[in-house]
């Protein structure tokens, strides 16, 4: 619909949209609104929950676009580019966002290139002025933000997780679902034989509210579970430097910094990482972020809000005893 402010629907594969769209629908309904316009969800799935689509009426879509195909998982960009810049051209979007997540990063990447619009990836701000969407991100691994519009419709962005103010539940809202009929291309690429998904029963990475992260001085891949041990005490996730994940310590999914994961945290942990300019790129827009390095020289100490001097191995099972202390009260 010409006038809405689109949100791609990322989910959880079963069937729920994560939380991060709570975020990408509050800023997309603020901004419609501005524009007179609204906000509404497209989702490509191969099966959506009728306690999803509720979940994103309630989050402030006044229109569900649903698109429901075995073809749409698991994800392929070739699959899913096509079908978005066919929808786009037929309804004409004012805007369409996503979330900073492996999936979407690619989708809206094909999209806008298939599109020939502009993209404002890992935005941290947006503001309507004088009628022109214009998005703040950081360049230079975080060092500057610049600013940017558009040359042209539809305004396409990724939006930080945990940074934008998520939608306000409205209990009981009911967004009304649509199918539009898209021409569904063949799979060209058959890179996924099998997939199977592992749970570390910590949250993930891009919506976690507390993070807690390791890097070289944990000195090998076992001592992960001191932080795995804090993390599950405080509800926290666990993430790694790229020395860590470049050693094998843990997998890539779990590397924060310029060639991994962005994170904006309420809280960040920060054990045995020196602070190299990469990592600090992917986690300094951290609300308060909490350093423990025995080097007191380590340039993460330039950024943090609050620094520990010493052994990792020391403080992190006291920080354990005292969290649980205050958590039992």
């Amino acid at each position: 619909m010409a006038g809405s402010f689109w949100c791609l629907v990322e989910d959880d594969r079963q069937g729920n949209p994560k939380k991060v769209m709570a975020e990408v629908l509050g800023e997309a309904g603020r901004l419609a609104s501005q524009a007179g316009g609204q906000a509404e969800a497209v989702w490509l799935t191969d099966k959506a929950t009728e306690a999803g689509i509720k979940q994103l009426g309630e989050w402030g879509a006044k229109r569900v676009l649903l698109l429901e195909n075995p073809a749409f998982a698991p994800y392929r960009g070739e699959v899913w580019a096509p079908v978005l810049a066919e929808l786009c051209l037929k309804e004409s979007p004012q805007a369409f966002f996503g979330a900073v997540t492996a999936r979407q990063r690619e989708a809206m990447a094909r999209l806008a290139a298939r599109l020939g619009a502009g993209l404002s990836a890992d935005s941290t701000a947006l503001a309507l002025e004088d009628g022109t969407l214009v998005a703040t991100r950081p360049v230079y691994a975080g060092k500057l933000l610049s600013k940017m519009t558009w040359a042209k419709m539809p305004w396409l962005a990724t939006l930080r997780p945990n940074v934008f103010k998520p939608a306000d539940s409205q209990q009981g809202a009911v967004a009304p679902v649509e199918k539009p009929a898209v021409t569904l291309p063949a799979a060209v690429m058959s890179l996924v034989e099998r997939r199977e998904d592992s749970s570390t029963g910590l949250p993930e990475l891009a919506e976690a509210e507390i993070i807690v992260s390791g890097g070289r001085g944990l000195k090998g891949p076992e001592n992960f579970a001191i932080l795995e041990s804090l993390a599950k005490a405080i509800g926290a996730a666990v993430g790694a430097s790229r020395a860590a994940v470049d050693a094998g310590w843990r997998p890539h999914r779990f590397q924060i910094g310029q060639t991994g994961r962005t994170v904006s945290p309420k809280l960040y942990l920060g054990f045995g990482i020196s602070g190299a300019i990469q990592h600090l790129a992917g986690m300094r827009t951290s609300k308060v972020i909490c350093a423990i390095n025995k080097d007191p020289e380590a340039p993460i100490f330039k950024i943090a809000d609050y620094g520990i001097v010493g052994d990792l191995f020391e403080v992190a099972p006291l920080l354990e005893q005292e969290f649980k202390k205050l958590l039992e009260k």
